[in-house]
């Protein structure tokens, strides 16, 4: 599959996923805000691709991140189907929907981080730069969670499905932790396929 084909099957996907999801979700007003990202980071992408273009893997990791993002717009992270399911047949204490989004919310950045880092700053893969990408990620997430606090100030109850607590006096806590375990693995996991990916772009590393 050409890279043209392989950007367009991504953005098919995401584009049926949205328009899927907004078909009667939950509430439009917790919709909105569980899938504002996708509405900034989309058009941004398109803007971007010729004069900034990511590599596959990135762009992979954007689109399913939306999707996450589009699922819990629809469902809310607290009332998602398959984890409610989930939480019935092994009797767990919440719907655990809301943890994979966060835990996406470190993974996926921190992928996005380090080939912005590594293309435009004198970092180069090492201590440092794992360090500072592990940094930017718990940075992005705590200030998702100013937005949170920011729109419950402003909306009051309408905000209950946004914010997802499920009762649970620590889920800030736990985002965060979950977003800095993400972004740990992601490079992990990923950063001999990134890096290699990258010198196919001809991206210079040492």
């Amino acid at each position: 599959m050409g890279n043209r084909q392989y950007l367009a099957t991504l953005f098919i996907f995401v584009s049926v996923v949205f328009l899927w999801s907004a078909i009667r979700p939950h509430d439009y007003f917790t919709w909105f805000l569980e899938v504002f990202p996708v509405l900034i980071a989309l058009p941004l992408l398109i803007l971007t691709r010729s004069k900034f273009p990511l590599t596959n893997l990135v762009y992979a990791l954007i689109a399913v991140h939306m999707v996450i993002l589009l699922v819990g717009g629809h469902y809310t992270y607290a009332e998602m189907p398959l984890f409610s399911w989930l939480r019935d047949y092994y009797g767990w204490d919440r719907n655990y929907y809301d943890r994979l989004g966060h835990v996406a919310q470190g993974f996926v950045p921190a992928i996005i981080t380090r080939e912005i880092l590594l293309r435009t700053s004198p970092l180069r893969p090492g201590k440092w730069l794992f360090f500072i990408v592990v940094c930017v990620c718990l940075a992005i997430s705590a200030f998702y969670e100013f937005i949170e606090w920011w729109v419950a100030l402003a909306s009051g109850s309408d905000a209950v499905a946004f914010l997802a607590t499920q009762g649970d006096i620590w889920d800030t806590q736990w985002d965060m932790f979950l977003a800095f375990l993400g972004a740990i693995s992601a490079q992990l996991l990923l950063t001999k396929v990134h890096t290699c990916q990258m010198r196919q772009m001809h991206v210079y590393i040492d």
